[in-house]
């Protein structure tokens, strides 16, 4: 009979490309895995790998065991959410990534709560990069995950990802207060075309918020002057509060910080939705959905937009 656990390790080969991947993924060794992936092979009587270089690449074989470790999968976390059901107190460790504005603004109270309401529930966070996260959750390395999606630009889309739609929070120009000491030139902004001359700070390239802050500088009519790149936003927001740039800042930066900045609306009053995803097999599990119910009491009681119910 063939191991569920050999089949996963097939599925993550699938995914990764290289054992030395798998091995990082799953905090295994990269002998250990190799060695797994020999057995299974032994138990399936078939190839189900060539070398390609460096790289073992699978066979036909291969693929059809991998479709088949993907339903077993999804089987055995429907099983145990079912079970889950069952019991009379919500259990159980949930791992967790949240992109960073939402873990500062969402989780601490977040976690509060769940403690109060369900203390045995566990929460296991690591904060990532939503593109990056939503794969990792189809790949079953995380059970949930927070991400965001500005207009116009889709989250990367998994078929067997449940999302719900958490809340929304209007994007704004911040510019820095005449206190900041900041150049005249500043203090003159009162839309986002006449900010074209300053100097801005913004995401690193490839980042859904950088591709959608460079096309609304563009369609005001001109290409940003972008001083300064980092992906934390509240390395952005100190930047603004000191006098030295402008940004494009969602408004749940300043959900748990003193706002020091001026904002300006921008035409349309565009809005970023935050939404969060866990597989389908999973979505009914108690503990994740008691964490996701924290969620939305949490984002309610910022005074955030809250959009539809959508399992798209």
């Amino acid at each position: 009979m063939l191991d569920i656990h050999r089949l996963r390790l097939l599925r993550e080969l699938s995914i990764r490309g290289t054992i030395a991947e798998v091995a990082a993924a799953l905090r295994y060794s990269p002998s250990s895995v190799s060695q797994q992936l020999s057995l299974l092979e032994r138990e399936a009587k078939v190839a189900l790998f060539r070398k390609s270089g460096r790289r073992l690449q699978l066979t036909a074989h291969a693929m059809v065991l991998v479709e088949y470790a993907e339903e077993l999968l999804d089987g055995l976390e429907r099983a145990e959410a079912a079970l889950a059901v069952t019991r009379p107190i919500v259990s159980g460790t949930v791992r967790l990534a949240v992109f960073q504005t939402a873990a500062l603004a969402l989780i601490p109270n977040m976690l509060r709560t769940l403690r109060e309401r369900h203390p045995l529930v566990q929460v296991k966070m690591v904060q990532h990069e939503p593109e990056t996260a939503l794969r990792e959750t189809w790949a079953r390395n995380f059970d949930l995950v927070v991400a965001e999606q500005y207009p116009g630009h889709a989250a990367p889309h998994y078929e067997t990802l449940d999302r719900d739609p958490l809340t929304r929070d209007e994007i704004q120009l911040a510019v820095p207060t005449e206190l900041a000491g900041a150049p005249e030139d500043f203090h003159r902004v009162g839309s986002l075309q006449d900010a074209g001359g300053l100097p801005w700070v913004m995401e690193p390239h490839g980042a859904a918020s950088r591709h959608w802050a460079e096309q609304q500088c563009r369609l005001a009519g001109f290409e940003p002057d972008v001083r300064f790149e980092s992906a934390d936003l509240q390395t952005h927001v100190r930047l603004v509060e000191s006098g030295n740039a402008v940004a494009l800042l969602p408004q749940l930066v300043w959900a748990q910080r003193e706002q020091r900045s001026r904002l300006v609306e921008l035409p349309g009053r565009p809005r970023r939705t935050i939404f969060t995803a866990a597989r389908r097999s999973s979505a009914g599990d108690p503990a994740i959905a008691a964490i996701r119910e924290a969620l939305t009491a949490e984002a309610a009681a910022l005074g955030l937009d809250a959009p539809g119910k959508s399992g798209t």
